[in-house]
């Protein structure tokens, strides 16, 4: 499929505003990919499948309560934020990448949508300021590099089903790369979620930062 269907088939819920920004996404974005690729030509094909209802899969295992603050951190083209975005649009999304023309890709997109719930900003992990409810992020590296970056960033106060965290879009066979942490973490298998190949092998990885 090749249209916001897709998103209301899993997402039955969304408001026309939502539907009308969801239906908008795939033509912004093929107008800034032909001066910026940030997506590969058989993803833009594919793009509410793969882009869209992938970074998604997060809001299947977590409704971000209203007010809340989530840190998307190497969002490349505003993935997984931009759409979870839309989705919560009473949650507070910061978008970092440490690519420059990537974040100007973001910045379009968010000027294009109308979004005021997102601010992009060129940074590495890092250096961002400031303190978040949630991480999320889509198979920038590997999860032992990853925590050390964001594991400061986390707010001590939680609201949410899940304590204070990360939540990670990963494929594949995960087990020899999660046994390299040592904090409590879930597995969530979008194949449960969602119907189409694409999913088979894509997870949402949860970690908990916040310590008791």
């Amino acid at each position: 499929m090749n249209n916001t269907q897709i998103l209301l088939d899993y997402f039955p819920d969304l408001s026309e505003k939502q539907i009308e920004q969801f239906g908008r996404l795939k033509e912004v974005y093929a107008d800034w990919n032909e001066k910026i690729n940030v997506i590969s030509r058989k993803d833009v094909d594919n793009f509410y499948e793969r882009h869209v209802l992938h970074s998604l899969g997060i809001a299947k295992m977590m409704t971000f309560q209203d007010g809340s603050e989530v840190l998307d951190v190497g969002t490349g083209g505003g993935f997984p934020g931009v759409p979870l975005a839309i989705l919560f649009p009473k949650v507070q999304f910061h978008l970092v990448d440490s690519i420059a023309k990537k974040i100007k890709v973001v910045e379009g997109v968010i000027e294009a949508l109308g979004l005021e719930n997102v601010k992009a900003e060129v940074a590495r992990a890092e250096k961002v300021k400031g303190k978040y409810d949630f991480i999320v992020s889509r198979a920038v590296t590997r999860m032992n590099r990853f925590i050390p970056w964001v594991r400061k960033k986390i707010k001590s106060k939680d609201q949410h089903v899940y304590p204070n965290g990360i939540l990670y879009l990963k494929g594949g066979d995960l087990d020899e790369e999660m046994a390299e942490i040592s904090y409590d973490y879930e597995i969530f298998d979008l194949s449960k979620e969602f119907d189409g190949e694409f999913f088979e092998t894509k997870k949402v990885v949860y970690v908990r930062l916040n310590e008791l």
